[in-house]
């Protein structure tokens, strides 16, 4: 399938009356797994021009309450959808129906061992302790074929199943960055339409955030190629640059609009 280039929507004004952008972290944001200055200069150039910032993410909730703290966001989604951090506050949102975090957890380790059992190689991220929602493995060295086998392994025993450049995530089923989204913008941001929303991301794990029926303004930074076969749905448009370089074209030329 071919990408549009984010110059085309850019030159035809597709992003004009954009509310808010809506990004993925590591790979979408970070340049070799690190924030560089450009990108910071970004985010300052983003708040001057009073265009907020949200972050989704596949990282834990740990490490997201700390990033809400220092970043200027307009808040941040942690655990592919599981946790909201609202701006400012620290105390966490669980988004997805989890009536007993504890069992959950135990259920979700339980998931992880028998996953382990069929593969040995798999090893735990070094985060997971600091996670509610999911359960987490690195990414690393693990075939398409058998990544396809863990998502049919998990679906088989009750649960969902994604993965990003960065790691493997056990999840309840219906727990998305997509379906997050549209969750926090109808309970905490009524003002921001979804259609007005420009949304942001690398990996399989973001497809949902280029479903084209909920996000008409989705973009792929140029590493999202890699996975070009493996997305339940393709971003609107693809820039030139990878990583946090792709991410700080995007806004560039946003801000070349509507400045």
């Amino acid at each position: 399938m071919a990408f549009t280039p984010i110059q085309q929507g850019i030159t035809n004004s597709c992003f004009n009356n954009l509310c808010l952008i809506v990004t993925d972290m590591d790979g979408t944001l970070t340049q070799q797994g690190k924030f560089t200055a450009n990108l910071l200069q970004t985010f300052e150039n983003l708040s001057s021009a009073q265009i907020p910032l949200m972050i989704i993410t596949g990282r834990s909730a740990g490490w997201v309450s700390g990033l809400v703290s220092y970043l200027p966001v307009l808040g941040a989604i942690a655990e592919n959808g599981g946790i909201f951090y609202s701006g400012g506050e620290l105390e966490p949102i669980v988004l997805s129906s989890i009536p007993d975090l504890g069992a959950h957890r135990r259920q979700l380790a339980e998931v992880y061992h028998h996953l382990q059992s069929e593969f040995p190689q798999l090893q735990e991220s070094t985060d997971n302790r600091f996670r509610l929602t999911d359960w987490t493995f690195n990414n690393c060295q693990l075939t398409v074929t058998q990544l396809e086998q863990l998502d049919t392994l998990c679906n088989a025993l009750g649960w969902g199943f994604t993965y990003s450049s960065v790691h493997c995530h056990i999840k309840p089923v219906s727990q998305n960055k997509g379906t997050s989204l549209i969750q926090v913008l109808s309970n905490y941001f009524p003002q921001y339409s979804p259609k007005q929303v420009v949304t942001v991301g690398d990996s399989p794990n973001d497809a949902s955030l280029f479903n084209p029926e909920l996000f008409p303004l989705s973009v792929g930074v140029a590493n999202i190629l890699d996975y070009a076969n493996e997305l339940s749905y393709q971003p609107t448009y693809v820039t030139t640059a990878a990583e946090g370089e792709g991410f700080c074209e995007l806004v560039r030329g946003i801000l070349s609009r509507v400045c």
